[in-house]
């Protein structure tokens, strides 16, 4: 794995890990992790195409079901960000001090990612008793705005716990 960036004070900035199949904001966390100066990892069980920059890693894991997910979750450190619609996927980062961001902007809490599961098991059990169930809506302009104004406010929200951690520590960033 490559080496984790850091502050002027050696607190390691957050990296974001994409589950990169189907996902399609790529280009807005493109835009977010350069503006930040943050290491992207694009995880799937294909080849990505994606800009040949420094702070891009393409990783491509076996097409076994799961295994992007697992290797995001063995990977993510605490303050690190998933990009995600996955939801058991949010879970496993959160549980790590991870932060979770649905493509859509909807961003994944440890206070509501039970709720969230139980949703989608309840969702799951109608669609498997073949009652219809209404999908989501196309993906919109809209929703891609509101996960760029989501990464940023996740991406301050990080920054700020980094710093109070260093005035704690008796660093200033």
């Amino acid at each position: 794995m490559t080496q984790r960036k850091t502050t002027q004070n050696k607190h390691p900035l957050p990296d974001i890990f994409v589950d990169a199949d189907g996902c399609p904001v790529k280009q807005e966390v493109y835009r977010v992790a350069k503006r930040y100066g943050l290491l992207v990892y694009l995880v799937s069980n294909v080849w990505i195409d994606a800009p040949m920059e420094c702070w891009i890693k393409v990783v491509v894991v076996s097409k076994e079901f799961d295994a992007a997910d697992d290797w995001i979750a063995e990977h993510i450190a605490e303050n690190d960000i998933v990009v995600s619609g996955d939801i058991p996927l949010a879970s496993r980062c959160l549980k790590k001090g991870g932060y979770a961001v649905d493509p859509r902007g909807y961003i994944f809490e440890e206070d509501t990612i039970g709720d969230s599961l139980a949703n989608r098991e309840l969702m799951s059990y109608l669609r498997d008793m073949g009652i219809m169930t209404k999908g989501q809506n196309p993906f919109s302009q809209k929703d891609r705005s509101r996960f760029l104004q989501r990464m940023e406010e996740t991406i301050q929200r990080i920054q700020k716990t980094i710093h109070h951690k260093g005035e704690n520590n008796g660093y200033s960033i």
